[in-house]
């Protein structure tokens, strides 16, 4: 739908630490293991979530990503003795993983760690790797290195868009998975290996529990059967292979699920199970994004004027999860995962649809009201998109509210010489709405009870800096920093232009009021100038008013 691209970046020089052989359980203060096989202080009390990770080296997939530079972040901010972040980084559009991991640390977002710590660079180390080639194509020294120091894996690495080809999902959200649960196993100090899946993994359920439901299918007889047929072939029969889920994203990350729970009998697991996440709802500051994903992109184009109507439900629940919620959950995961040992890999729902309910009829009126109160520059036409779950009224308005104009202005453009865009930006959202539809037009149940669990065993100061009770959320509030964050971050807008914004959207109302006229005398001409019967209906229509307004004048003078 758009595209963002931050440029003129330097990368900076990014060393590796002398040593990073750290002892198991060890940490940067005095930790003893209990009976129970808990990790504990030296007076025998329990350890807090930051002196967990105080001298743990931790391995992350996925970190130049929107939930695992937050992870990064959180990690880096909350848990300053951390010993060593190895975030496992392929090369991408021209640059090494040195470069990305650079321009990541530059990002806004750790604004806060630079401050507390200018050199928190030197405990980020990337690793040279490829999700889609055999042993994640990591180098035998970086083999060695991982698996003699690593103490806990956050997997947060996958393919998240919802039409990719089914063979390249398995690849990224199964194949991949299953190399590192290899990996893993032959970590030394490894405690916890923490997964991060989806709360639609499960979508054709209507009440989903916080366990791991049997496949789909069995995971390797479909990598073996996929593996020698044509792509072709693969897409004609990817809709009979995912059945009643809606794309090969949520089947996929349902095979990854059963992966890996049969590694947990060999490691210490937990499962992370996050719903539609979006924007930060406080950390490292409120309404921080860096992408046009799932309702981002969504609100930028109700914002811009371009988006007029979607279909959903508007008594449908949106089960929004700030992505801030997320990562405190799995950093606290972690902890207990480690630190408890369970025998079965714990599986947390991490939505908001049964704590904290937000519907999307109620989403779309904030979101129109926040975008009026600070509109986004260069707006298409004023914010008034509407939400229908009836088929024939949603087409009817995306003929009027978007292809219609979209045409006039697409031949603007090429009447000034300018080549025409607006038909296929239009194109391109339908496209992703329609992506959405199956999510904005019906409700789940979730069960939380381990999440609940999960909180009951923080303590005070815990459950302050790892916040992740939903129940606080604020809903008015965080969509109004939801979309201020979109304006600033994403499309880098300034907040000291929303006046000229205004004046933009009074201009566009202006143009409205304008042709709303000129459309009336154009029907007046046109049908009712040429119809004996259409001139005395309107005259009729028009004394009633003029009598209506005869007698309320009348009415306030004897009044006054």
């Amino acid at each position: 739908m758009f595209r963002f691209w931050v440029a003129n970046l330097q990368p900076t020089r990014i060393s590796y630490p002398r040593s990073c052989i750290v002892k198991a359980g060890g940490t940067g203060r005095a930790t003893q293991m209990g009976k129970t096989g808990e990790e504990t202080g030296a007076d025998g009390s329990m350890v807090s979530i930051a002196d967990y990770y105080a001298g743990k080296n931790v391995l992350i997939t996925g970190a130049t990503g929107f939930m695992g530079k937050v992870l990064v972040e959180k990690l880096l901010r909350s848990c300053p003795e951390v010993q060593t972040l190895y975030l496992l980084v392929r090369p991408k559009a021209g640059q090494s993983m040195h470069e990305r991991v650079s321009d990541m640390m530059k990002c806004k977002l750790f604004d806060r760690v630079r401050e507390d710590n200018p050199d928190f660079h030197q405990k980020i180390v990337p690793i040279s790797s490829e999700l889609t080639q055999p042993a994640l194509a990591i180098s035998p020294e970086d083999v060695e290195r991982l698996t003699s120091c690593v103490n806990i894996i956050f997997h947060c690495a996958a393919t998240i868009r919802f039409d990719e080809p089914l063979k390249h999902a398995l690849q990224l959200n199964v194949m991949a998975t299953q190399q590192l649960l290899n990996l893993a196993q032959q970590m030394h100090h490894l405690q916890a290996f923490i997964h991060i899946s989806t709360a639609y993994a499960n979508c054709n359920r209507r009440h989903i529990d916080e366990i791991i439901y049997p496949p789909p299918v069995e995971p390797k007889k479909l990598i073996d059967s996929l593996e020698w047929m044509e792509d072709s072939i693969v897409r004609d029969i990817t809709p009979r292979l995912i059945g009643d889920r809606p794309n090969t994203y949520t089947y996929t990350k349902a095979l990854a699920e059963c992966v890996v729970q049969r590694e947990s009998s060999k490691l210490s697991i937990g499962i992370i199970r996050p719903s539609i996440v979006g924007a930060s709802w406080q950390e490292p500051f409120p309404g921080w994004i860096d992408n046009f994903n799932g309702p981002s992109g969504v609100f930028i184009a109700a914002g811009k004027g371009i988006l007029r109507t979607m279909r959903a439900n508007n008594d449908a629940v949106a089960d929004l999860i700030p992505v801030d919620v997320v990562i405190n959950l799995t950093l606290a995961a972690g902890w207990y995962t480690a630190v408890h040992r369970p025998k079965a890999a714990l599986v947390y729902n991490c939505t908001t649809g049964g704590i904290n309910p937000f519907h999307w009829g109620e989403i779309e009126h904030h979101v129109m009201s926040s975008f009026k109160r600070n509109p986004l520059e260069q707006a298409f036409r004023r914010p008034n998109a509407n939400i229908t779950s009836n088929y024939l009224m949603n087409q009817y308005w995306i003929l009027v509210s978007h292809k219609f104009p979209a045409l006039i202005y697409d031949l603007y453009l090429r009447l000034s010489g300018q080549k025409p865009q607006m038909m296929r930006i239009f194109n391109r959202l339908h496209k992703a709405i329609g992506l959405l539809e199956y999510f904005s037009s019906q409700d789940w149940e979730w069960n939380s009870e381990n999440m609940n669990m999960l909180m009951s065993h923080l303590s005070p100061e815990d459950r302050k800096t790892f916040n992740f009770d939903v129940r606080q959320l604020n809903w008015p509030e965080y969509i109004e920093n939801y979309c201020i964050g979109t304006k600033k971050y994403v499309l880098n807008e300034d907040m000291s232009d929303i006046p000229a914004a205004k004046q933009h959207l009074r201009k566009l109302r202006n143009i409205r009021y304008t042709f709303n006229t000129l459309l009336l005398v154009f029907i007046w001409r046109v049908f009712i100038a040429r119809s004996q019967m259409a001139r005395n209906i309107w005259y009729f229509v028009v004394s009633l008013c003029f009598k209506f307004l005869s007698y309320f004048r009348a009415s306030s003078t004897l009044t006054n």
